[in-house]
């Protein structure tokens, strides 16, 4: 059990269908114990079912488009476990009408909060929970090849998954100084309640299909294991990175 002693906080479960629910399944596999945050009431009676049946430790509130949300969800978090070992920022949010237009007509309302609640936030609950981190601690990111290539319909949310791997990147600097680790991982599409949002998705998870090398999509399981390893003294020499879950469908060129 590569995880066993270790505290999770796992922040982005909106159901069973969600990365953040694979994640944490695997993490529960692997002797983690796991606490879970959800933003408002209507997510909070989709999580506590999830955390019962993980057997979670406990949920809290945290709205990361609050700075006083984030620092009383600290508090909670701190008189609940005191430290922890391991963050998982499964968080991503834009306007429907951004993703349907040109990226050209993007809204500026519509850009700042996708780069607020996508991006920011990781910044956000970084800087937060910084000294609750425990040192060789790991924090992962879920981020998206239309970070780094034009996807149909991903516009804005593209724009921001750049952004949060750069802040990747530099947050692996800072919080380096403390010896924890922070990495992202890219999968590749899977029919999460964030995925609805994005017109032809279907026609994106066909064409992944047939063209990826491995000849699938990926499961919130393969994504799981990934994070098991990141989480893991596995990867204790690794930080800064964008790993790709996605059956080799990033590798590939015309």
């Amino acid at each position: 059990m590569l995880l066993k002693g270790k505290k999770a906080l796992i922040f982005g479960v909106a159901n069973k269908k969600s990365i953040a629910y694979g994640i944490a399944k695997q993490f529960k596999e692997h002797g983690a114990e796991l606490a879970f945050s959800y933003v408002n009431d209507a997510i909070k009676k989709r999580v506590e079912p999830i955390s019962e049946e993980l057997g979670g430790a406990f949920t809290f509130q945290c709205d990361v488009q609050s700075d006083e949300s984030i620092a009383a969800s600290v508090a909670e978090v701190k008189e609940q476990w005191g430290d922890f070992d391991i963050l998982i920022h499964s968080v991503a949010f834009a306007n429907r009408d951004d993703l349907k237009k040109r990226y050209i007509e993007t809204s500026r309302d519509g850009f700042h909060l996708a780069m607020d609640v996508s991006a920011y936030s990781l910044v956000s609950l970084c800087n937060a929970y910084e000294d609750l981190i425990k040192p060789g601690g790991s924090v992962m990111a879920m981020t998206y090849l239309g970070a780094s290539r034009v996807i149909t319909n991903y516009n804005v949310m593209g724009v921001a998954k750049a952004t949060l791997e750069a802040s990747v990147r530099y947050l692996a600097v800072d919080l380096g100084e403390k010896d924890v680790r922070i990495n992202a991982i890219s999968a590749g599409p899977i029919k999460t309640l964030a995925a609805s949002g994005i017109s032809s998705f279907k026609d994106i998870f066909r064409h992944i299909e047939e063209r990826a090398p491995l000849k699938r999509n990926v499961t919130t399981e393969d994504v799981g294991k990934t994070a098991v390893y990141y989480a893991s003294d596995l990867s204790a020499g690794v930080t800064g990175e964008t790993h790709f879950v996605d059956c080799g469908y990033n590798i590939l060129g015309i």
